[in-house]
């Protein structure tokens, strides 16, 4: 696998990165996620992205649940997770500063980790 300068970040990413979508969840539980997770780190992908809608949160979840399974070094991987669509309620979604705050902590608490490495929004 070669591995790329994200920008001026200092970041080393995949050329290919692991999206969970919207099969996570809906199709696929944490077992397969497992299996899925370890074949890409076997091929060198350390990137894995993610969103706070993709199947209806549940991809996030399922997505933290498989790296603390696997024993990962926090430090070994990049994640990536995606903040504006949220939810249904008035301020549970777009890019006030209130839905950027309370849906990175949201993300983060269902990715079960301190921190994500790259935030779009």
């Amino acid at each position: 696998m070669q591995y790329k300068n994200l920008g001026r970040s200092g970041l080393k990413v995949s050329q290919l990165s692991f999206k969970a979508w919207v099969s996570f969840g809906n199709q696929l539980d944490v077992k397969e996620a497992k299996s899925l997770h370890q074949c890409c780190r076997e091929n060198g992908v350390n990137f894995f992205d993610n969103t706070e809608v993709y199947a209806n949160r549940r991809a996030e979840e399922i997505i933290g649940q498989a790296n603390m399974e696997l024993g990962w070094k926090r430090s070994d991987i990049v994640v990536s997770t995606k903040i504006f669509w949220g939810g249904l309620g008035p301020n549970d979604k777009g890019l006030s500063r209130k839905h950027i705050i309370e849906g990175t902590k949201a993300s983060l608490k269902r990715l079960d980790m301190e921190y994500v490495d790259i935030l779009y929004l």
